[in-house]
């Protein structure tokens, strides 16, 4: 129990938000407090979009939370601006309670998706099941679970080892639906197109952000070839994977 509960809130206006929550809970703040509502939602919009109370004690122990705008969400899960909150909605998290917000719904897919995608671009031919939520799990430290070391890798152990059946839960549909992959059950393994024609299709699916990323590292400035020819060039090189990690 002593380590820290962490919440995410999506909330569609941020600045009343925080008005009612600090009339409701003022020593959750720090010294922002001070400003009010519109400088926390200010602050709240730098970086990965999303403004933290750390450090509150709740029903016996400590919790913190973070305030993200349910616009800002929605674009990270479907372009990974930062990957900050779409790296951690990569992994099993328990969801208490959401909206009909069918814009919402249909990004965390995609942001699981594109984690699969991801990961496949990055796997060899053949693996384990674990071996891909590794891979999903590593993403938001370094791009690629096999670069990890020392203590991140142990991080990323921790979260997949017990955790499998959860990833199961999370992935599985998305597993079957996906025509580019074959679940080899008798060996435990899943094979995936490593064939050019494969990977294109794979970085086509990106997320934009990731792509942008991409084309930047293959493109020397000026050349201004679109971004389809030269994921065409990348899906035929044998490093795709790594440039693809150092996206």
């Amino acid at each position: 129990q002593d380590n820290m509960l962490d919440f995410v809130f999506a909330v569609d206006d941020a600045v009343t938000w925080h008005m009612m929550n600090l009339l409701k809970n003022r020593s959750h703040y720090s010294f922002l407090k001070v400003f009010g509502p519109k400088q926390i939602s200010s602050v709240q919009s730098y970086g990965a979009g999303i403004y933290y109370n750390t450090l509150v004690p709740c029903n016996g122990r400590m919790i913190k939370y973070g305030v993200i705008s349910t616009d800002t969400l929605i674009d990270d899960l479907l372009h990974w601006k930062t990957l900050y909150v779409a790296g951690r909605l990569q992994k099993p998290v328990k969801i208490l309670t959401q909206n009909e917000n069918s814009k919402l719904q249909a990004a965390l897919i995609s942001n699981l998706k594109s984690a699969v995608t991801a990961a496949f671009l990055m796997l060899p031919e053949s693996f384990s099941e674990e071996d891909l939520y590794m891979q999903i799990a590593g993403l938001s430290y370094s791009g690629d679970f096999r670069m990890v070391i020392g203590e991140d890798r142990s991080k990323v152990q921790n979260i997949v080892k017990p955790n499998v059946p959860h990833f199961q839960k999370l992935y599985s549909n998305i597993l079957q639906d996906c025509p580019q992959v074959v679940y080899k059950h008798h060996l435990g393994r899943l094979e995936i197109d490593k064939s050019p024609e494969g990977q294109f299709t794979q970085l086509m699916a990106l997320p934009r952000t990731l792509q942008q990323k991409i084309t930047s590292l293959v493109d020397p400035p000026g050349k201004n070839r679109d971004v389809e020819e030269i994921l065409m060039q990348v899906a035929h090189d044998p490093d795709c994977g790594f440039v693809v990690h150092q996206g």
